[in-house]
């Protein structure tokens, strides 16, 4: 009998896997989600099922942990501290491939919006909220404080070797929020997922850019420099 539920538990655990499900397992605080393109955010609870399409956002002393079924029936747990937002299509693995296409989408995007930003459309709506969706690819920066947490959720797809998303994700909200573009840890976070993600020459490009900002100091600068000789050893 025990091994029959076994069986049980994996199939249902696999078939979730395929479908993208996750299940949330423990809530603290202020913790929401917002289904698809919808501007609202509902209370999340113990239990709530949660699929590709959906955003979520914790508060001021807010968390939550997620359970993501993998496909060999074993189960991931990803943990959401406070004042984050993560879109649930992220937290996924990309092949190599999928990530160069993507990356590839991303540069034209952000070279296209430098002379014809008028002219774009966000593929996310997950970035742009209320009456700014009429504005354009850029956020307002009365919602700055949206990027911010974006850029916080994207270290907790970094922290659980979600590489490839994490990237794409923090040059998708340097596009959007271009004042958030500066921040050296969030632009070393890019260079160093791209590392991690194993594109080397990418990951090569992006240390090259840091070393462009006004406000690096001697120390970063350092640091950006030791990374770039050894990743060209």
């Amino acid at each position: 009998m025990r091994t029959v539920w076994r069986l049980m538990v994996v199939s249902v655990l696999a078939a979730a896997a395929l479908a993208g499900e996750m299940q949330v397992q423990k809530v603290q605080g202020d913790v929401s989600v917002r289904h698809g393109v919808t501007e609202v955010w509902n209370q999340v609870a113990v239990g709530d099922i949660l699929r590709p399409d959906d955003s979520m956002k914790t508060g001021a002393g807010g968390s939550a942990v997620l359970l993501i079924p993998l496909a060999d029936g074993s189960v991931k747990r990803v943990t959401l501290p406070a004042e984050v937002i993560v879109d649930m299509s992220d937290v996924r693995d990309l092949s190599p491939e999928e990530l160069m296409l993507k990356l590839a989408m991303e540069k034209v995007r952000s070279s296209s919006y430098e002379w014809k930003n008028d002219e774009l459309r966000v593929p996310n709506a997950s970035v742009v909220h209320g009456a700014n969706k009429a504005q354009g690819p850029v956020a307002s920066e009365n919602d700055i404080r949206f990027g911010k947490m974006q850029l916080r959720g994207t270290r907790v797809l970094y922290d659980n070797g979600y590489y490839s998303t994490c990237a794409l994700k923090s040059l998708e909200v340097f596009r959007l929020f271009p004042s958030l573009g500066s921040g050296f840890d969030d632009r070393l976070l890019v260079a160093e997922a791209l590392e991690k993600a194993e594109l080397r020459g990418e990951a090569l490009n992006e240390y090259g850019s840091i070393l462009k900002l006004d406000s690096l100091t001697a120390d970063q600068a350092s640091l950006v420099r030791s990374r770039m000789a050894a990743l060209k050893r």
